[in-house]
């Protein structure tokens, strides 16, 4: 899992990345495991390099150390101890389904095929991802937002040009359609409604979970989605061969050189090609920054009288870039996976591989449900041990009594 430290050095490039994760992970049972891992790379790295590292002056890089330090330190605590009294609570974690459908159905070959001949690359790649997902975060509740392809968002009557000359291989929509049945079989909520992306069920999310006090997990290829990192919210972006980077508020800083809530702002100015938006003439990504940070937003540059010819269509564009946070979604309790009704619909659309790896996540679930054996026994064994002792004492005493009493009678 890729985490962007950003030294040219491997050693300090290590101390940073697992401080990062430690401070930034959802789950610091999981930050332990990587920092210990991480650490011994980290020293064998140092040694083989000198103390360069150590003798470093800048301060993040002293706090990446120290971090690290920190964390090999406490190598001592019995991980099979930590309870989930001790984690933090378990993020929700929200998928762009679409995005990862896309990259899926483009990595794998179309030979996979599945039931009636029809296409199953997309399928089973976004299954193994989803399944990875869930198993290295291990979440409190997954939901998955769709795209309608079928129906126009307020966004394309907005700005017609929007997305244009986009065509998708009906194979793929075909998958797409099919998808979130078995998003629903795996136990997972799903979000889809016309006029919306997927991008806005991510922000509605995001708005829900932290309102209750929670965190979230964003797993989005588009980077759209940095506007969401905050505190409570993180990122998950791919990068390369399945590798994650956790982007929060200090990555989109780092990155772009404007906070979150200036992502749609940052984008009306740059532009992006991606969606047909054009940004403001002559304005690439390092001016789009350094008129965020001197006005703060497209409304400050327009009040000190920057870019009025073109503030209307600016004005438009961010709209556009700005997620929807008040998209439809599904209430999201905490969910209970249901491996087995997902290994069923496998085996209905015949993809054996797929089945046979949600075969085993049901078994594993089922054997971590079942107590171990003999587990009550001991316990019921004490029990008829202090009942005969208690017996054993009564019947000792019962001839003391009985010659108190005689005693007293004689």
């Amino acid at each position: 899992m890729q985490l962007e430290g950003t030294s040219d050095n491997p050693g300090q490039r290590i101390a940073e990345d697992v401080a990062i994760f430690a401070r930034r992970s959802m789950s610091p049972l999981l930050a332990f495991r990587v920092a210990v891992t991480t650490l011994a790379s980290f020293r064998a790295r140092r040694d083989a390099g000198g103390d360069a590292l150590l003798a470093s002056s800048r301060k993040r890089d002293r706090r990446a150390v120290d971090a690290a330090e920190t964390l090999h330190n406490t190598r001592s605590i019995d991980i099979g101890k930590m309870t989930d009294n001790t984690r933090a609570p378990r993020p929700l974690l929200v998928v762009d389904g679409d995005s990862f459908a896309h990259r899926a159905y483009h990595a794998l070959p179309k030979s996979i095929r599945r039931s009636g001949g029809r296409g199953g690359g997309a399928i089973v790649g976004f299954a193994n991802f989803l399944l990875r997902l869930y198993s290295s975060e291990e979440p409190r509740a997954v939901l998955v937002g769709w795209d309608t392809l079928d129906a126009p968002t307020y966004r394309q009557r907005l700005f017609p040009d929007y997305q244009g000359g986009r065509h998708f291989d009906p194979e793929l929509v075909e998958q797409l359609e099919a998808l979130p049945a078995f998003v629903a079989a795996c136990g997972f909520a799903n979000a889809k409604a016309p006029g919306y992306e997927a991008d806005d069920f991510l922000a509605a999310a995001v708005a829900s979970e932290e309102r209750r006090g929670g965190r979230v997990l964003i797993a989005s290829g588009d980077r759209d989605a940095f506007q969401l990192a905050s505190e409570t919210t993180l990122i998950l972006h791919p990068v390369k061969a399945g590798e994650m980077a956790r982007i929060g508020s200090e990555e989109v800083r780092a990155r772009y050189g404007v906070e979150p809530r200036q992502v749609p702002d940052f984008i009306a100015l740059r532009g992006d090609p991606s969606d047909r938006l054009p940004g403001a003439r002559g304005v690439g990504p390092k001016g789009a920054a350094s008129l965020l940070r001197k006005y703060g937003s497209l409304e400050g540059a327009a009040a000190a009288g920057r870019l009025l010819a073109e503030m209307d269509a600016l004005r438009l564009y961010k709209r556009i870039a700005t997620m929807d946070a008040s998209a439809p979604i599904p209430t999201l309790p905490d969910q209970a996976p249901t491996w087995a009704k997902a290994a069923a619909l496998a085996r209905e659309w015949e993809l054996p591989a797929l089945a046979r790896r949600l075969d085993a996540l049901a078994a594993a679930k089922l054997r971590s449900s079942v107590p171990p054996s003999g587990g009550a026994a001991p316990k019921r064994r004490k029990l008829r041990v202090r009942r005969r002792r208690g017996t054993a004492r009564a019947q000792a005493r019962a001839p003391s009594r009985s010659r108190r009493s005689t005693s007293t009678t004689s």
